[in-house]
């Protein structure tokens, strides 16, 4: 009779833990790609005023103005083989239309290009993972990229670090997004024009 107590009970404590993992599973934020991503962005009211933040742990990117959140997105950041450089630094320069200069990969699209440290970390829309994944720069979905460049000057303050203030709040209900499934759109697309004119209108390729 002892035994099929416990064995009762075993049942009832794995069918307990079952419940717990589902519960865990759906109160996750929703997943997605980062095309489909497009987050509500508040206009400054003193663009002088206006900092960005990224926590590389939590791999979130938020624009404040004081202790508002004007804008927040998932973002990529780079591995612990190249790391996003920690600190805080500056938006150095910013191009719309730019191409990466070196090998591998030379004339891809790098648009909303905004330097932080050096000339070679940036922020710019590339495909995004919900893992580090970059060689130290900070891959944006294609709407934030296009919001952040639209609202940040350059000199903007930019501090890296492994977490923010925002990650268990306005961070959390962020989705996951992940890219990884996502084909590599022809070489040929890539290289033309259209590419920079379908991002300016919030599309690429047919991913949206």
């Amino acid at each position: 009779m002892n035994q099929s107590l416990r064995f009762l009970a075993t049942l009832a404590m794995g069918a307990s833990a079952l419940l717990l993992c589902s519960c865990g599973t759906t109160s996750r934020s929703a997943s997605g790609t980062s095309f489909s991503f497009d987050p509500p962005a508040k206009k400054p009211s003193n663009p002088s005023a206006v900092k960005i933040h990224i926590s590389t742990g939590a791999g979130k990117l938020y624009v404040t103005e004081g202790n508002e959140v004007l804008l927040a997105t998932p973002c990529g950041v780079g591995t612990s083989a190249s790391p996003t450089p920690a600190g805080n630094h500056r938006i150095t320069s910013k191009t719309r239309h730019r191409r990466r200069q070196s090998n591998p990969g030379a004339g891809y699209p790098m648009t909303y290009w905004m330097s932080f440290y050096s000339p070679a970390y940036g922020m710019h829309w590339g495909f995004v993972k919900p893992y580090p994944s970059t060689h130290g720069c900070v891959r944006l979905p294609l709407n934030s990229a296009r919001k952040i460049f639209d609202m940040t000057p350059v000199g903007t303050p930019v501090n890296v670090a492994k977490s923010q203030p925002w990650d268990s709040t306005v961070g959390a209900s962020l989705p996951r997004l992940d890219d990884g499934p996502l084909p590599n759109p022809p070489n040929s697309y890539l290289m033309s024009g259209k590419v920079f004119a379908d991002m300016d209108q919030g599309k690429m390729w047919n991913f949206n």
